[in-house]
């Protein structure tokens, strides 16, 4: 399986701390933002950033629930959990059939 990248690092966009953008755009607070770390295992908000009002994104095209659904790693991080849920219960019945 792949890497699971954080939002900035899947868009590029540079506004991450130490970024090539934050001079000119400001610094995106979804990497520092530790209410939702660990969350699909991103670092920050860095995999749950739909979940935060002001994280300007830049690829917002409004400040709404729906341009995060349409946002190309939304569903990327969606379907990398549905995959992860998937395998962990197909080990789990695996275990299960070992053990009867």
């Amino acid at each position: 399986m792949r890497k699971k990248l954080n939002c900035w690092e899947f868009n590029n966009c540079g506004r991450e701390k130490g970024g090539l953008l934050v001079k000119e755009l400001g610094e995106c607070p979804v990497p520092t933002e530790m209410k939702y770390d660990g969350q699909n295992d991103g670092k920050g908000a860095g995999r749950a950033c739909w979940q935060l009002p002001d994280s300007n994104c830049l690829l917002k095209k409004s400040n709404t629930v729906k341009s995060c659904l349409d946002c190309q790693f939304y569903k990327r991080v969606q379907f990398e959990e549905k995959m992860n849920k998937s395998r962990i219960r197909k080990l789990i019945i695996k275990s299960d059939l070992v053990e009867a």
